[in-house]
């Protein structure tokens, strides 16, 4: 590497621009088609070089917020030096293919939307479902009834021992959660695929007589249960709103203050098998994708193992969700991946807790979604669904005081919303890697940069790369005998995007 190429290199970094002011994402402060049912594990014989590249950057230092380059230096570069840093791509070599990245439209994102000015509305809508001036969100979460985040709890059918849910209504969503959905799907362009989620079953159908505090299904209320997800997808269609999937039961063995419910992986597995899978087959609900597990990480191969080695379960299962919140173990989604290659991993909820107005810049929590994100992906998961995409100033509603942070802060006194560093840590991916992107190979020789890559459906490659360090790193992409040449500010996130 010749002193004279670096130096023009470092110039053009430093010469990096802010996106033009016209731009959303780029004028907001920082106050603060992947169907395919297998892991797709396979050789591509289009060969791809590299001829540009653009660089989105995001730093803690500054006003980086996804600033684009004038444009990369890109030459020849036959062999990698051994002491410089260097992300090798593979594009022949190729894996997974993403679902979509985004968020969860809860109740109490929901709420907070409407107490906000029509302006910021419209701004919230735009900065996270828009793709030009957004950052794209295209796979989303909600919730069956209640769950902690609403304002209070409530089921579809209050009244017990109805078995037949005649009195089976969704009007509590109409208020809220219902409306902000419609508008979020209307933003996409309606391409935004949706799944749900329960938190319990409606107290009479449990153990317990209570929606919160576990419990468990009784039995004679499987086949109910079973039904009650029918009417719930059937009563939002016929509000305009499909779901492309479900997940079986949030957290099935946490038993929390809020809305919970304990299913072992036998129980999840048996109801997947002789209620849940048939009474959706059916129904006209047979093509959502059902999601086993929907907890943390450290288990769920355990669940993966017992549900899937069973054939008459196994059929039904579209994959194994996740959540990130008793430690990494990234290894253990590789795992399932590699065990069960037909199925899929994704990544369903995170957040961080407990909320404090007064650290709404901590720099270090939109590095922890980037961390999880690129582990995530690197192990093989398909999607990743980040829990509320907006709270209070309270970091609610929530009707246990289960407060949390999300991307986007409303402030439902002042008026303001205020974007937190994980919302752009979040946008890095989701702007760039879109549904039906493939991983591929990107190997790195430095320990300081954590980075994945993906080629989308127009041959374009996505890079993302994240330095946490408190110094700038130096690095180059080679792909196929051409490098180009990059810099990551400390502490920040970067996304090169080639051949664009």
């Amino acid at each position: 590497m010749t002193s004279t190429i670096l130096k023009y290199f470092l110039f053009a970094v430093i010469s990096i621009g802010i996106l033009n002011a016209c731009n959303p994402i780029a004028g907001q402060s920082n106050q603060q088609n992947g169907d395919q049912n297998l892991q797709t594990n396979s050789r591509s014989n289009n060969k791809i070089t590299l001829e540009k590249a653009i660089q989105y950057t995001t730093a803690k230092e500054g006003d980086l917020r996804f600033s684009k380059s004038d444009g990369l230096l890109v030459g020849d570069f036959n062999q990698p030096e051994e002491h410089f840093s260097t992300l090798i791509l593979d594009a022949k070599k190729r894996f997974q293919i993403i679902e979509g990245f985004g968020g969860a439209l809860t109740d109490a994102a929901a709420e907070t939307f409407y107490k906000l000015p029509k302006n910021k509305q419209s701004e919230i809508l735009e900065a996270y479902f828009d793709r030009e001036k957004g950052i794209g969100y295209s796979l989303c979460r909600t919730h069956i009834h209640s769950c902690d985040f609403s304002s209070e709890s409530y089921s579809y059918a209050e009244e017990g021992g109805d078995t037949a849910l005649d009195n089976f209504s969704i009007e509590h969503d109409n208020q809220y959660k219902i409306p902000f959905i419609k508008e979020a799907l209307a933003k996409s362009g309606n391409e935004m695929k949706l799944f749900a989620s329960p938190w319990s079953p409606p107290a009479w159908m449990k153990t317990n007589n209570n929606m919160l505090e576990g419990g468990s299904l009784k039995p004679e209320y499987f086949q109910t249960w079973a039904d009650y997800f029918v009417k719930f997808f059937d009563a939002y269609k016929k509000q305009g709103i499909d779901f492309w999937g479900l997940t079986v039961q949030n957290e099935p063995l946490a038993v929390q203050r809020w809305e919970s419910c304990i299913f072992t992986a036998e129980e999840e597995r048996d109801f997947v098998k002789k209620y849940l899978g048939p009474t959706l087959e059916n129904s006209s609900m047979g093509d959502k994708k059902i999601i086993i597990w929907d907890h943390n990480r450290g288990l769920m191969y355990q669940c993966a193992q017992v549900v899937l080695d069973d054939p008459e379960a196994s059929k039904y299962i579209w994959g194994t969700g996740f959540h990130w919140y008793t430690g990494d173990h990234f290894e253990n989604v590789k795992l399932v991946s590699e065990a069960f290659p037909d199925k899929k991993t994704i990544f369903t909820e995170g957040c961080v807790f407990p909320f404090d107005y007064s650290k709404l810049g901590e720099w270090s929590w939109g590095e922890r979604y980037g961390e999880s994100i690129i582990h995530d992906l690197n192990n093989s998961a398909s999607g990743w669904v980040d829990w509320n995409v907006l709270l209070d100033e309270k970091g609610g509603p929530n009707h246990v005081a289960n407060y949390c942070y999300a991307p986007i802060i409303g402030n439902t006194k002042t008026g303001e919303i205020t974007y937190m560093n994980s919302y752009y840590y979040l946008g890095h991916f989701s702007k760039y890697i879109r549904p039906g992107a493939q991983r591929i190979i990107c190997s790195s020789n430095d320990d300081n940069i954590l980075a994945t890559a993906f080629v989308n459906k127009d041959n374009s490659i996505a890079v993302v790369a994240m330095n946490q360090t408190d110094k700038q790193l130096e690095f180059k992409i080679w792909l196929e005998g051409r490098g180009a040449l990059s810099v990551l500010p400390a502490h920040s996130i970067a996304t090169i995007v080639i051949n664009e």
